[in-house]
Order: structure tokens, then sequence, then C-alpha cells
């Protein structure tokens, strides 16, 4: 074998299965999804047929394109098991019985050729007991690789190997999902529910306890358990509702059967009536009927949030609880601290929690990185637990423990008032279990800028941006406003970072490690400067941004857009005017500014219609392009995926796709240093665009959404300014445009739009709810 992996079986279509085949076909590499074979019907395959279509339908969606989900070929294990010496690795996702997994490696065994990776994805049954009576052939190639629902969206991946397990293959098989399939590899020890069930399921049974013990409501447990923890802003009980009420007796059940003995999750069993009922009367979370939390349908149709109380078991409409103190919302000290229910709740939550996850360290995992890493990706914790005790203070949070009478995991006495991270010469380290402090290495291939960041000060910066030196002569702006939004201080920083980009540096990379890259134009900083009228000043800033974004298009050095998360409406622009983008797989980009009754400012549609242009799909002529840049912007279209982005032009044929979050940096930074030598600026593009001839065409169409319903008077208003600007201004009939005279008439577009008291009414509603308005 060449050691790489180009084609994979997985054998069992449930949600975890199916899902790990999507994932699997969204890097690229063909797939055999197999089943059993139906008890009842002709087809043979319908069951992982039957997966491959639901999952087309469901939303949030297990596939980046359609055309991902055709290399996903479906068969049964009666009839099709052979197949798997196609195969580079099987991935064994069935039932969590270990008789069923057993005699299905027993058939795997006879029909794999040498080599083969073979992994279960369980997440919870130990690696020895799975290979019982396999031969050192069979065990020298497999390995547990436990994928986390929904597989794609999901970072984390705990591997588990054996001392016979193949080093070699390990390797493979964790490099191929660290690199094709987007995951952080966390190497988890062969025990009971490895790290992020055995340290989750507790948490959440620990806290459901506290709640009941307590007499809180939910909503009082979820206040408290949520952000202020650093955990999911759901909380306790919506988290649940989230991953499925019915899961957490199933945990709970596999867990018992294989914890040692005097494991701290046995005192967290107790019965449980109420969720014992909700679970038989179809109240298993937001999959079912609802949960802890459930939508009540009145009349009118008006949906009313209800909560369980969970003293009596009955649904009443939800209760907001009194504010937590000030102190308590930033600081986790002041939180176990606080006076009453709050800080008692904390305590009898974070107490027992994190001295469990300390005491697991060298069981679970062989560092504490490991453990940290696997909750923030698993469970969406903000910190670990080892981050949590730091934010704590060890010493206290030891102290605490004694005075409760309550055991002090060995580990806490060796970090004693120190702190399990520091930084020292530029480097992030952790604490290992010797007492000593280590460096925290990253895979080969990895850049973040939070370790950049450790060891250098910025080149220069101001409040929504900075520029940082990311080495081997490449420069990287960051956006550091909240969501990333652009306003005039960045526009301020791009204009001040290309002459230093010019006279130090071979190229720049524009790229953030928020959640997402940019969610466009501050558009709170346009209302207060529409609301004093100050009509100039938005004029200003949007010359200033085109001419901004202009600067890094035609400047003498390759820019490179690095976006991830939200790209959406300057955000979007932005990336349109670099000279190559490399996406991350989950990047999800458009521009939207028509859903609040603008028109894109900064250059967009010009680029759009270039794509399009350019485009060797598209018909020729002057109609066709600017017909769909017009659908594109008009409908304010947003790709669900990078892959999704190419199809709709966003990202060209020669941009670049990263599957693992990881490595964006250094993927962007490699593109940009490969660009560099002898470059040039791109030539200024000129649009031949159909004029009035183009706008009427398009005026045609939008009458007809408007008498059909879809879309309102103002939606035909707003379409005619765009599609002003997309057919050439005022030209009459089919000319030449040059690229600054389309941004003038942008430029115009943009502030009639914004003049208008209905785009202002959808863009304060938008601000105030979040949510479109159509008027």
């Amino acid at each position: 074998m060449d050691g790489t992996i180009k084609k994979v079986c997985v054998i069992g279509a449930g949600t975890m299965g199916a899902g790990i085949a999507a994932q699997i076909a969204n890097a690229g590499v063909p797939v055999l999804l197999l089943d059993i074979v139906p008890r009842e019907g002709a087809d043979r395959d319908a069951i992982a047929k039957a997966a491959v279509a639901k999952m087309l339908k469901t939303d949030p969606a297990p596939f980046m394109s359609k055309a991902a989900a055709k290399l996903v070929e479906t068969g049964n294990i009666d009839d099709h098991l052979e197949r798997v010496a196609e195969c580079d690795w099987v991935v064994e996702a069935v039932i969590e019985r270990l008789d069923i997994k057993q005699a299905l490696y027993a058939r795997i065994e006879q029909l794999m050729h040498p080599g083969t990776a073979v992994s279960s994805n369980t997440s919870t049954i130990p690696l020895a007991q799975l290979v019982e009576g396999r031969s050192d052939a069979f065990r020298k190639g497999f390995l547990i690789t436990h994928f986390f629902n929904p597989p794609r969206y999901m970072r984390l991946i705990e591997v588990v190997t054996a001392p016979d397990t193949d080093p070699e293959i390990a390797q493979r098989v964790s490099d191929f999902t660290d690199r094709a399939l987007g995951k952080r590899v966390v190497r988890a020890k062969d025990s009971p529910g490895f790290i992020a069930n055995r340290i989750g399921t507790y948490w959440l049974a620990v806290a459901i306890n506290a709640a009941m013990d307590q007499g809180l409501s939910i909503e009082e447990a979820d206040q408290v358990g949520g952000r202020p923890m650093g955990v999911p802003k759901t909380g306790i009980f919506g988290l649940v509702d989230l991953v499925g009420v019915d899961l957490m007796p199933l945990l709970s059940k596999s867990l018992s059967s294989t914890l040692p003995a005097g494991d701290a999750y046995f005192d967290t069993i107790r019965p449980m009536p109420l969720i014992d009922r909700m679970i038989a009367e179809g109240f298993t979370g937001r999959k079912g009927k609802g949960g802890f939390y459930r939508l009540d349908k009145g009349d009118g149709g008006k949906r009313t949030k209800l909560a369980i109380d969970l003293a009596t078991g009955e649904y009443r409409a939800e209760r907001k609880p009194a504010p937590l103190p000030k102190a308590a919302e930033r600081d986790l000290g002041a939180l176990v601290a606080a006076p009453g229910w709050v800080g008692a709740y904390a305590w009898a939550v974070l107490g027992p929690v994190l001295s469990y996850a300390a005491s697991l360290v060298g069981t679970i995992a062989d560092d504490i990185v490991a453990i940290d890493d696997a909750m923030r990706l698993g469970y969406n914790w903000k910190f670990g637990p080892f981050e949590l005790i730091d934010r704590l203070g060890a010493g206290r949070f030891a102290d605490r423990l004694r005075v409760d009478g309550m055991k002090v995991p060995t580990i806490l006495d060796t970090v004693g008032d120190r702190t399990f991270y520091r930084v020292e010469n530029g480097k992030r380290q952790y604490l290992s279990a010797t007492g000593e402090y280590l460096d925290i290495v990253r895979p080969e291939g990895v850049l973040l800028l939070e370790d950049v960041k450790l060891g250098a000060d910025p080149v220069v910066r101001n409040g929504s941006a900075a520029l940082w030196d990311v080495g081997d002569g490449v420069a990287c702006l960051e956006f550091t406003g909240k969501m990333n939004a652009l306003d005039e201080k960045v526009i301020q920083l791009i204009q001040k970072a290309i002459p230093i980009v010019e006279s130090r540096f071979k190229a720049l990379v524009i790229y953030n490690e928020a959640s997402n890259f940019s969610v466009g134009a501050n558009l709170g900083l346009a209302m207060f400067a529409v609301n004093i009228a100050a009509w100039g000043e938005v004029e200003r800033l949007i010359a200033t941004g085109q001419a901004a974004f202009k600067a890094l298009k035609y400047a003498p050095f390759p820019v490179v857009a690095a976006p991830a998360g939200m790209a959406l409406g300057g955000g979007c622009e932005i990336c349109l005017n670099a000279d190559a983008i490399q996406a991350h797989a989950e990047t999800y980009m458009g521009l939207v500014e028509t859903g609040v009754g603008l028109v894109p400012g900064w250059g967009g549609n010009g680029e759009l219609i270039d794509r399009f242009a350019k485009s060797p799909m598209m018909p020729k002529g002057p109609m066709p392009a600017v017909t769909k840049a017009f659908e594109t912007i008009s409908t304010a279209q947003v790709s669900k995926s990078a892959a999704l982005a190419r199809e709709m032009m966003f990202l060209r044929p020669g941009d670049g796709i990263t599957m693992n979050r990881d490595r964006l940096l250094a993927d962007a930074k490699a593109k940009a240093l490969a660009m560099a030598d002898g470059y040039a600026p791109p030539e200024k593009p000129t649009f031949r665009l159909p004029g009035q001839g183009g706008r009427t065409a398009i005026a045609g169409a939008v009458r007809d959404f408007r008498a059909k319903g879809i879309a309102t008077p103002y939606d035909e208003v707003v379409a005619g300014r765009l599609a002003q600007v997309l057919t050439g201004g005022e030209a009459d009939v089919v000319d030449v445009v040059t690229e600054d005279d389309l941004l003038t008439v942008e430029r115009r577009a943009f502030m009639d739009s914004i003049k208008d008291s209905r785009t202002l009414a959808r863009i304060e509603h938008m601000l105030e709810t979040g949510k479109p308005l159509r008027n």
C-alpha cells in the first residue's frame, strides 16, 4: 500500500454511520455505505439508500454539496460485504452491542486485504473487548475512531489504539481524519467512555441532580450552568434537549456496565421517573415533541416557549430568572462564591466535575491538553476543565475541596499554587503529570494566530483590526471587532497596512480565528450617522471602503483571503477583491445586503459579474452574467459550505478549500508565497453590460414575483436599484463600462437605498431582532 486512503467502507447507515460517510464524501473520497437487508420490501439496499436520501433533505446538511452525495455508493452486508477488499479503511458504526460488533469483525477479517485499517465508532465500549477472539493480523489494523454528532460539524475525533495496533496504520487514519475530514485528533486511552463522554456524561448527571436537589427551575440552572461557566450557552437542560433526552439513559447504561467499581459516576445514578416519563411520551428533546423546553402553538399560531417544572413534571410558560450579579457573569471565582443559590449551584456542579476530570489524568488521556481539547471540541465548552481550574485558581480550588471533605486528585497536589498552563518564551506550555512544564506542540502544517500572538506584538493595530507577522515574509490582516464587523477603523488599517506590506513583506493573508470571518459592515455605526443625517460621512465610508478594497486588489503583492464561518456582505466583498481565496470548508459566504434594503457597496457587484462573465459554463453576451449576478444578490443567497461557494462563483476554480480549521492559515500562507515570485497585479476589468434592455427584462421578472406574492413592493424597489447597478447605470444600450464607473453607480445606488425610510426600518429591525423584515 502507498499509505493513502483512496476508498472507505462505512458499515451502519444510522445517524452516525451515514454522517461519517457523508463527511468522507465531502472530502472527495469514494465511500461504500452498507447496512443490513430490510425485513420487508424488494430492495435489499433500501436502508442505506434511505439514509442518503434523508441526508439530502436534512438541515443542517450532512453533505457539503449534492456532488458529494454522488460519491456514496450504497449496499448491504449480505450481498456486498466482500467489497471491503476494495477499501483502505473500514469504519464500523453499527448498534452498540458487543456481540453484533464482534460477529461483524469475524466476517470482515476473512475479506479484507492486508494493511486495511478497521475502526469502530463506538462511544463507550473498550477496544480490548471489541477485538477478543480476533487474529493478530486483524488486531494490527484495528483502532477506535470516535466521531461526534453531527460528524460534519463537530471537529473532535477521539482515536484509541491498543499496544498491538500498527502505529503506521493508526497514523495513516489519524492523518486522513485530520487533513481530509477536518478533525482535531485527540489520542484517548482505552477506557470506558474515552474522554469527552466520560466527563461530559458525568457533568450532565451532576448538574441535573444538583438542580433537582436544590429545588431550582431549569431556567435558573441553565442561567448559571451556561455562559458564566464557559460551557454551551444552551445551559445544561437546553443541551440535553439538543443531544436527545433519550440518549442520557443509554450512555448511563453503557458506562455503568464498563466503569470500574468505585468510580464517582456511580454516585450520580438514581431513579429518574420524570425523564423516564418524558421519553415514554415522546418528549425526547428537539428531535421529538420537545424536551425540558418545548414550543407550544397557541391560538392564532403564536408560539410560546414552555419549560418543564422539575418538581411537578408539568409544563408552564418559560420564566426568565433575575440577572446574576455582574461579577458572577464574568468571573468564575465570583460565580462559585456568589451568595445564595447561585454560588451553591455553581459549586455543586464545578466542584465534583472538575475534580473528577483531574482525577482521570493518565487514565483517560496522557495529558491535560487532550482532555481540554476533547471537552472544548466534543461538548462545546469554551474552556476545558483545566483551563477552568486555572480561572478558579488551582490552589484555591483544592483548598475548597478539602474544606468540603472531597478528595483532592493527585495532579492538584502536583500543581499546587501554580497554573496548569503558562506562557514561557512565547510558547504556551502545560503542566505534565510529573510537575514539569512542556511546550504544546502543534501537528506539522498547523499554524495558529493565537500562537503567533504569544511571542510577538502586532506590526500595527487599532481598535478594529491588527497586522501580524506570521513568518516567511507573510503578513496577516486580522479583524478584531464584534462579529468582525467592518468599520472605518478596519478601512484605516487596510490603508496603513498596504505600504507596510509592500516595504517589508512578500504577501498578505486576510484571516482571523473568530467564529466568523466577518458579518459585513457595522450597520449600528452606519445607523448612528444616518440618525444625525450625516450623509456625507456615510458616503465617505462607502467611498473609502471601495478605495481600500481596490487598493488590496491592485497592490504590488499577492493578497489571499482565508475566510471561515460567515463571510457576509462586506466580508464577502473583501474576499472577492483578493487575488485568491483559501476558504475553510465551513464557509458561509454571500452578498446579503438586499435583505436589509441595501445594495452591495464595496465592489461586490462588479466582482461577481466578472466571475460569471469569465466562466466557460456561462452563455456569451452581456445578459447571462448580469442575470446570474442579479439572482444571487437580489435573493441574498448564502453558500452553506465552501464547496457551494465555488458552485455559486464566490470561489474561482483556482481557489482552495481547507477541511481542517487549524490548517487554514498555513494553507493560505503557502498559497500566498506560491504567488509571490514574479507577482503582477491583475488588469482592471471592463464590463459589457446590457443597459436599459437588461433593466426592463429584470423589472418584468420582479413584477411577476411580486404578483405571485414572492416579492414585496419594497423588494421591487430594491431590485430596481440593484438592476441599475448591474446593467450599467444610465446606459440605454449595450455598453462597455469601466470598473471605476461601475463603482460610482454602485455608490450612488447604495446612498439612494440608505436614505429610504423603508430601508432604515429593515436595518433597525435586523439590529433589534437579528431577523429580516419584509416590508
